[in-house]
């Protein structure tokens, strides 16, 4: 199975950091973010990986070249004006897919997490109710207490918790996908919210809780906050 990181965006929120840098490539803990996916990836058994840029994306590329010192093979889907989420995903699908493998994993680029990829295994044939998605939920952090999406009993998500039991918690950017979660749509599918929605639903996605380490480095505060707690665990 092949994997995806999200690297293309802009980084508004975090100028002036990103004025010269991509996000990716911010440093927490005294490495590249984008590196901690890669390790992660490396220890769950993946091989190939795509990373989608455009923003200062050369410097990705000549950051990380092949992959070869993380012991992946690397391949970029590059953009040149940046699309948005499902747009990327969906330009890049010829790299994500394979006449024997059509499940494939997509992870935020600006995201810091302990979670295991090992955990995101393609549901077996006739397994029932079939979903096109399987997303990783966590606790809703401080800064977004109103959570994304509710976790039901039954282990789908929904929009809303309704009457089925259960609670509302935090997309936590990554997530397990078959490709048929975009049939129709073109690179110009705009952001992969809405596409999740509409098959939320449908009742085509699942959740996957996370109840370890995760942050949204979303502004020059978190990532500092970040840095601070790993050097806090390497000491």
């Amino acid at each position: 199975m092949k994997a995806m990181i999200l690297a293309a965006g802009k980084g508004t929120r975090m100028r002036p950091l990103t004025l010269t840098t991509p996000k990716p490539l911010l440093r927490a803990g005294g490495k590249p973010l984008i590196a901690y996916h890669l390790e992660a990836f490396k220890n769950a058994g993946f091989r190939d990986i795509v990373i989608n840029h455009a923003w200062l994306g050369e410097q990705i590329e000549q950051a990380l070249g092949s992959g070869e010192q993380f012991g992946l093979s690397l391949h970029y889907s590059r953009e040149g004006e940046p699309l948005e989420t499902a747009g990327g995903i969906v330009r890049a699908l010829p790299l994500l897919t394979s006449s024997d493998n059509d499940w494939f994993v997509v992870v935020n680029g600006d995201v810091w997490t302990d979670f295991d990829l090992a955990r995101l295994q393609p549901p077996a044939p006739g397994t029932k109710p079939p979903v096109d998605a399987v997303l990783v939920m966590t606790d809703n952090p401080r800064h977004h207490q109103e959570g994304d999406f509710c976790l039901n009993n039954n282990g789908l998500l929904s929009q809303e918790c309704t009457s089925e039991a259960g609670e509302k918690l935090t997309f936590t950017g990554i997530s397990l996908v078959h490709q048929r979660l975009f049939d129709g749509l073109t690179d110009a599918a705009g952001k992969l919210g809405p596409v999740l929605r509409t098959a939320m639903d449908n009742r085509r996605v699942a959740g996957l809780y996370h109840s370890g380490g995760w942050a949204d480095i979303g502004t020059p505060e978190r990532l500092r906050a970040l840095d601070r707690q790993l050097a806090s665990q390497e000491s």
